[in-house]
C-alpha cells in the first residue's frame, strides 16, 4: 500500500510538473544587471497564469529615458498584444508579478511606461521571450 501512495504521488508530481513552461529573458541593454525568468501554467479550466520573478531591476524612474511603471505584455496567436499588468519593483532584490487570463500566448515582453492602463505599447522595451 506504501509503494502504491508514493507511485501515485510521484505520477502526479510528474503531472504538474509536466504542465509548466519556464522560461529566463535574456540579457536587457536597459537594465543589464536584471534577472527575469517567466514561469506559465495550466489550470484545469484552461485558464493561463503566468509569473515572472525579477532580481537586481532598477526602480523604472531610474531609467533613461525615465518611466513611472514596468508593463507586462503577452503576445497571443489569436488576441494580438494584451496589457496584464504591471511589475511592480519594490526593491532591487526581487519582485514577482502573477496574473491569470483566459487568452493562450506564446510570447511575453516588458515595457517601460509612463501609464498603467494602455492598450499598446508605447514605452522601451526591456526584455522578451517566447514560452
Amino acid at each position: 500500500m506504501r509503494i502504491l501512495k508514493n507511485l501515485l504521488f510521484l505520477t502526479l508530481a510528474v503531472l504538474i510538473s509536466s504542465c509548466v513552461s519556464s522560461k529566463k529573458f535574456p540579457t536587457s541593454s536597459v537594465v543589464p544587471a536584471a534577472n527575469i525568468t517567466a514561469k506559465k501554467r495550466v489550470d484545469n479550466q484552461k485558464n493561463f497564469s503566468l509569473e515572472i520573478t525579477s532580481q537586481n531591476l532598477a526602480s523604472p524612474d531610474r531609467l533613461n529615458p525615465p518611466g513611472s511603471n514596468y508593463s507586462v505584455w503577452i503576445v497571443s496567436k489569436e488576441h494580438g498584444t494584451k496589457n496584464v499588468g504591471q511589475l511592480i519593483v519594490e526593491n532591487g532584490k526581487e519582485n514577482k508579478f502573477k496574473t491569470v487570463t483566459p487568452f493562450d500566448f506564446d510570447e511575453i515582453f516588458i515595457t517601460v511606461e509612463n501609464q498603467g492602463d494602455l492598450q499598446y505599447p508605447r514605452g522601451v522595451e526591456i526584455a522578451r521571450t517566447r514560452l
